[in-house]
């Protein structure tokens, strides 16, 4: 990922890698809800994840692995109705919040010059062994990330162990 984004001198907030399942959306800066999302995390078992080529977002937001996991997803959805956010990320036409969501593995924000559609091309390439055999692991830990400020870029908060 990292000689990736190196390469194509992408310099964006999803500067550490990893797989959203909560986007920041709806969620209040006084970080209250915190202790909710550790108690689903020590209650969820450890989740089977499936890593796979390249995609866009409809939308064109984001270049991204993409995710297969039934896990990620209901993970996903505990987390919605444990902090219940006062919105969802995404809009009426592209919802990524909720039983739709995109679990993914951000490459590229589409910020600061960077098109992620531009970059698909070169993204097919450098993970082609992902297209033809996406990458399976367990995820065994939910990570807090926290971005410092515009034009800050994503970092471990806090790490919480699934299944306690």
């Amino acid at each position: 990922m990292t000689g990736f984004r190196e390469r194509s001198e992408v310099r964006d907030a999803a500067a550490v890698p990893h797989i959203t399942v909560k986007a920041r959306s709806g969620l209040g800066p006084d970080l209250a809800w915190v202790p909710a999302a550790r108690a689903v995390a020590e209650h969820w078992a450890p989740v089977e994840v499936s890593l796979g080529g390249p995609e866009v977002f409809g939308n064109g937001s984001a270049l991204y692995l993409g995710v297969r996991s039934p896990g990620a997803v209901a993970l996903h959805l505990a987390l919605l109705e444990a902090l219940k956010p006062a919105g969802r990320f995404g809009s009426e036409r592209f919802r990524y919040e909720g039983p739709g969501m995109t679990p993914h593995l951000t490459l590229a924000l589409a910020r600061r010059g960077v098109a992620p559609a531009a970059l698909l091309p070169v993204a097919r390439q450098a993970f082609a062994d992902l297209e033809s055999a996406p990458l399976t692991f367990t995820a065994r830990t939910l990570t807090l990330m926290r971005k410092p400020g515009p034009g800050g870029a994503y970092a471990p908060l806090e790490e919480w162990a699934l299944g306690g």
